[in-house]
């Protein structure tokens, strides 16, 4: 998988956390495209970056 330069990444727990919602729901986001997935295989990371702007259209 590729990395973000400069990004932060985070596991599929805490992204979950983050975004206030379950892991599944990061899984699916993936899987629709609304979240890139970084890491390698069985390692899944994401950029918190793009989990808070996503958590952030949601509440609006």
């Amino acid at each position: 998988m590729r990395k973000p330069p400069h990004h932060r990444l985070v596991p599929t727990k805490v992204a979950a956390l983050a975004a206030g919602v379950s892991e599944a729901t990061i899984r699916k986001w993936v899987s629709r495209g609304k979240l890139t997935r970084y890491g390698t295989p069985g390692r899944s990371a994401f950029d918190i970056d793009e989990l808070t702007q996503i958590a952030i259209r949601r509440r609006r």
